[in-house]
Parts: C-alpha cells; sequence; structure tokens
C-alpha cells in the first residue's frame, strides 16, 4: 500500500490537502467554520479482575500555583498557536490552564484535577501543539546548521521541516466521544500549523485509521481498545512517543482499562513526558497514577471531586412506579435542554420510546446504538432537534455540549464519582445549571450515603 510522504512543515496546497487527509477531522480547513463532530465509545466491560485493587495511597500534595486569569498572548506561545486560539475565541486562561500550562511547557511530569467543565482538554492541548512547534523549529534550525557545515561553498542551507515519520504524542481518553472532542480541539487549536492528528477508536472501519498511524500523524487520540486492535497488527507504532496524556485518568485505572492502558504503555519510551487530567481522583487511583509519573506536580483547583459550585442539586423521592409519570410531567414544562441518565442500555432505551410516545422529543445514547445513531442523537441533541437525550454513563465523561441546562438521575449513579461526572455536563464554563435525581423510598439510604460521599448541599 502506497503511503504519501508528508513534510511536518508544507505550506503549499497540495502539501494542505494531503494534511488534511490525515486529520480524523476532514473539515476543510479553508472554511472559517468547522462543524463539530460526534462519534461512539467501545463499551468496556468491566469485572473485577480488571480494576485496581484498593491500597493505601501516598497523600499529593498540591503545589502552589498562580490561577488568575491571564492573557495567552502573555505565555509566549507561537503566533500560529495564538491565531488558533484567537480562531476559537479565547482571550484568557481559566483557572486550571493558568495553573497547568506553564508546567506542562516546562516539562514536568503533572497529575491535575479539576472540576468538569472548567477548560481541561485546553489545558493539556495548548502546551502539546506548543511543544511539536518549538521541537519542530529546532529540527529545521539543527538541519539547517548542518547543511551549511557540509556545504563546499557555505550556502544558505534549505529551511523545510524535515518529514516526520514517528508519531510524537498519545492522548488517551476512555471513549469515542471523548476522542473525537479532543482530536477536534486538538485541530482547531493547530488549524494554522503543518501539525497532523487522528482520532482512532472503534465502531469504523480501520483502513484510514491504519494509514493515518502508518504515516506518522503528529498526534494520536485514541481508545485504549482500538489502538490495541491497531497494535496488535502491527500498525501503531509508539516508539517515538514524547509525550503521552491521559485525560479522565482515574476510569481507565478503575473501570477496565487499567490492562490495556499498561501494555500501551509499555510500548512508549520510558523517557517522556506524562500528564494526567480527571475531574475526580479517588484515593485508591492515585498509587497507580504514581507508577506511570516521574516526580510530578499535582495540581489541584477547586475541590477534589466535588461538582463545580456553579450547579444548583435538588433530590425528588418518588415511588418507583411513578418514576415515568414524574418525569414526563417535567419535561413538558422544562426550559431548555435536559439530559437524562438511566443506569443500563435498556433501560435508557425503554425509557426513550416512553418519553417519545408520550410526544416529547427525545433521543437515546447507549452502546448498544450504532455509531451512526449515536451520532445523530448526539448532533439532534445539540442543535436543538431533541430537546432531552437518555444516556448511560458513556455520556457521562465524553458529552461536552455548551448550555445544557438540566441533568436529571433517573436512577441513581452507582458511585459518588459517578454522580460528580454525570451532573457535570450542566453548570459548564461557570454558567449555572441544576441536577436533580429521582429517588424511590427504597433508596433513601444509598442516597443520604452518596449526599455525604459527594459533599455537597442537596436541597
Amino acid at each position: 500500500m502506497f503511503l504519501p510522504t508528508i513534510p511536518s512543515g508544507a505550506s503549499s496546497p497540495s502539501a494542505r490537502a494531503s494534511l488534511n487527509d490525515l486529520n480524523s477531522n476532514t473539515t476543510d480547513r479553508h472554511r472559517p467554520q468547522r462543524p463539530r463532530r460526534q462519534s461512539s465509545g467501545r463499551p468496556r466491560h468491566v469485572t473485577r479482575s480488571h480494576a485496581p485493587r484498593q491500597s493505601h495511597a501516598p497523600a499529593l500534595e498540591a503545589v502552589a500555583c498562580d490561577t488568575a486569569p491571564i492573557a495567552f498572548t502573555s505565555l509566549e506561545l507561537d503566533s500560529r498557536l495564538l491565531e488558533g486560539i484567537r480562531d476559537l475565541g479565547f482571550r484568557e486562561t481559566r483557572p486550571i490552564q493558568s495553573a497547568v500550562i506553564p508546567l506542562a511547557m516546562a516539562g514536568h511530569d503533572l497529575i491535575a484535577c479539576a472540576e468538569t467543565g472548567t477548560g481541561k482538554t485546553a489545558a493539556f492541548v495548548i502546551p502539546t501543539v506548543q511543544k511539536l512547534l518549538t521541537a519542530n523549529l529546532k529540527t529545521v534550525t539543527d538541519e539547517a546548521d548542518r547543511k551549511v557545515r557540509m556545504s563546499p561553498e557555505g550556502a544558505a542551507a534549505e529551511t523545510s521541516t524535515i518529514p516526520a515519520t514517528k508519531s510524537r504524542v498519545l492522548v488517551l481518553a476512555p471513549t469515542r466521544e471523548l476522542a473525537v472532542q479532543i482530536e477536534d480541539e486538538m485541530h482547531g487549536l493547530s488549524y494554522h500549523t503543518s501539525i497532523t492528528s487522528a482520532a482512532i477508536y472503534g465502531g469504523v472501519e480501520m483502513g484510514m485509521q491504519e494509514r493515518a498511524l502508518k504515516a506518522g500523524v503528529d498526534i494520536i487520540v485514541a481508545t485504549p481498545g482500538r489502538l490495541i486492535d491497531h497494535m496488535r497488527q502491527q500498525n501503531a507504532d509508539l516508539s517515538g512517543i514524547e509525550l503521552l496524556v491521559l485525560d479522565e485518568a482515574d476510569r481507565m485505572m478503575d473501570m477496565g482499562f487499567w490492562p490495556d492502558v499498561r501494555r500501551i504503555i509499555a510500548a512508549v519510551p520510558a523517557v517522556r513526558q506524562t500528564l494526567l487530567f480527571s475531574a475526580t481522583m479517588p484515593d485508591d487511583v492515585v498509587r497507580f497514577a504514581l507508577e506511570i509519573v516521574r516526580e510530578p506536580k499535582f495540581v489541584q483547583v477547586g475541590d477534589r471531586s466535588k461538582p463545580a459550585p456553579s450547579i444548583s442539586h435538588r433530590a425528588e423521592v418518588v415511588d418507583e412506579g411513578s418514576k415515568v409519570e414524574w418525569l414526563i410531567n417535567h419535561l413538558r414544562r422544562a426550559a431548555g435542554t435536559v439530559l437524562v441518565f438511566s443506569r443500563t442500555k435498556i433501560g435508557a432505551e425503554r425509557l426513550s420510546r416512553k418519553l417519545v410516545a408520550a410526544g416529547i422529543k427525545c433521543a437515546s445514547l447507549h452502546a448498544d446504538r450504532t455509531q451512526d445513531q449515536r451520532r445523530i442523537a448526539v448532533e439532534g441533541f445539540r442543535g436543538g432537534r431533541y430537546k432531552v437525550l437518555v444516556a448511560t454513563d458513556i455520556a457521562a465523561r465524553g458529552l461536552d455540549i455548551d448550555g445544557i441546562h438540566t441533568v436529571i438521575n433517573y436512577e441513581l449513579p452507582d458511585s459518588p464519582d459517578s454522580y460528580v461526572h454525570r451532573v457535570g455536563r450542566t453548570g459548564r464554563a461557570d454558567e449555572v445549571g441544576q441536577a436533580i435525581t429521582l429517588v424511590s423510598p427504597a433508596e433513601r439510604h444509598a442516597w443520604a450515603h452518596m449526599e455525604k460521599s459527594v459533599g455537597v448541599r442537596i436541597d
């Protein structure tokens, strides 16, 4: 199979077209508006044997960080990256970005925790793009110096970037939706550069992903399961990885991803920079995090493992058999979009059908739906075609939609961390949101434990 060689510094229209082909975001780079894409995530079956065993974790002491907003122009970023930042409407850093970006750009390993919806993705994407641009510039300069030294005439050397042959950054995410959204932000911020990226996830043909991996895209954003598939077929060469990022790191260490993640990390060079990001970091996961970082800086912005303060919380005691009726009555008069969480795939599909039968514009999102069905559901919810989206916990971490007015827990989440991530779909970027949990009389004891563990006041 013929694979094109793409100069990472190419700027001609033909080279730009080839670079577009290597990005999983196939939007034309010459268009000012790029539609957001959605896809789906590989369901991972969770078993007790796959999860890390609980153990006493060393205490993490947060480093002192200045979280005050600062202008991106004051961060000494590459002008091409600053142009991408301006395109996305970013002007000042959010607190997690103020704390993390300088440390990441200085080359430190990091464990970073911040509430959901606070800008963690940009906190690692911006230093990632800057790292690649800085390294590319050094490569060009070194090669130019070498050519001058070797030239009998001492003529000025060409300054085209050396073609990349190996991927240099690997970002791991637990769901397809999250992988696509991260790569989309990578693509947006690197829009004015020649950096290439690809989202590697299940539910789609492997051919295009294989070509991107073998061509050596700069940045791989992958779900662990699909990346393992490519590794088995020897499509993915991870020997050139310089930067490893784990987003939603706690989930990948605590919900069945850990064996795959460890296998992937074993294929990555030991000498590298590692960044771990999550909204929650339970103590029993910390020890596993410390296995894959070197002398990390721990950054904590906001309360650890708690929802954003902009979210109000309410519990409604409803008989189990009356939950559907309560929900229908509430949705008929609710303002704004509503995300409803169900515990199981069957439950989410059944509830969605009942809401549609009641005349409510609703779609469902769960692992048994095809990728196309999931894409249509998410895009319809984002675009206003559906007022309500009924989802399982695959949407608790991988769904980033601005302006979700209300999150309703139709059924109790299975852990306090799940509650934090579910309700974190609303109240994002300091906007006001509300979370409502339906509690049956039989669930009152479990709910009391949830209130205490989450540590928020619930009316």
